[in-house]
């Protein structure tokens, strides 16, 4: 469960800790109690006082990888804790009747879809948390005490989870913005995208996890009940067209004039007849009482 190299670590850091610690508290309690003792008694007196300060915090420190894994999923362990000795208790001290009841009374609000959506919010948040320090430790390289970003907290958004995390030192945002895909796989995510969450500290920094698109889901807005039938009603444009004496007159329009063109011999491709090429035959209505015009129209 503990790699190696991060375990001879601790174990180094640990005896560091032990001479330092053992040999500061030992000379201030040997210089408190030389008062009262002989300087080699009081000598002797403070090494024992500083080994006896200095074993716990070796020992945490030794310890500290398992500690910390024991952090890492204290949420579930208590949570297992508790519905097993929860319900070791229960019956204990109460019937099968009363059993049943309380039972139900937990259960029965899972069949609502409303209550299991936001059970697996807070689900999803506890995941995240476990998938991020796995890919972290995946891609991210860090020194002999393996310092990986860390995790703070997690809470749900409406497409996903944030995630807050303090980055250890040697580590930076760019660090995270080149692995979004990996992170996203590592998650069972859509997407990912990494933010700052101070603008006075670089080291918080916010991952969002989008695993839905809230886009596509339908929207019901509360404005469609203000309109009513009448309101949905649109009156269309009506064209009036004005039939008097200064308008269109259909019977004032005489029988289009067709104008047959010459047929010309080709050549070549090209019209070879000495003329310019005639344009196309032209029809040009002629209103009652109006001049012809046609004959202008070459």
């Amino acid at each position: 469960m503990i790699e190696d190299h991060v375990s001879r670590s601790y174990t180094r850091n640990a005896k560091i800790a032990f001479w330092v610690v053992s040999i500061v508290a030992g000379l201030l309690a040997a210089t408190i109690l030389a008062d009262n003792f002989h300087p080699i008694i009081a000598l002797i007196l403070g090494g024992l006082i500083g080994a006896l300060i200095a074993l716990p915090i070796a020992a945490v420190i030794f310890i500290w990888p398992v500690l910390r894994v024991i952090l890492w999923w204290l949420p579930e362990i208590l949570a297992a804790a508790g519905l097993v000795y929860g319900f070791v208790i229960l019956a204990q001290h109460t019937t099968l009747t009363v059993r049943l009841a309380i039972v139900a009374t937990v259960t029965v609000p899972f069949a609502f879809p409303q209550v299991r959506h936001h059970v697996m919010k807070v689900a999803w948040c506890v995941i995240s948390r476990h998938r991020l320090r796995t890919c972290f430790a995946e891609f991210i390289i860090g020194n002999n005490r393996a310092s990986l970003p860390f995790v703070l907290w997690a809470r749900p958004t409406l497409v996903g989870e944030s995630v807050w995390l303090w980055l250890r030192p040697g580590l930076a945002m760019s660090d995270l913005e080149g692995r979004l895909e990996q992170i996203a796989a590592a998650c069972w995510a859509d997407k990912v995208n990494v933010e700052r969450a101070s603008q006075s500290n670089s080291a918080l920094v916010r991952i969002n996890i989008s695993r839905r698109d809230a886009l596509t889901g339908r929207v019901v807005s509360p404005l469609t009940d203000e309109i009513s039938e009448v309101d949905d009603l649109v009156s269309q444009p009506t064209l009036v067209l004005d039939t008097g004496t200064g308008g269109l007159d259909l019977d004032d329009v005489t029988e289009a004039s067709v104008i047959d063109t010459q047929k010309n011999t080709t050549k070549n491709g090209r019209i070879d007849n000495g003329k310019k090429p005639a344009r196309d035959a032209v029809t040009v209505p002629a209103a009652r009482g109006a001049e012809d015009i046609s004959d202008y129209i070459d």
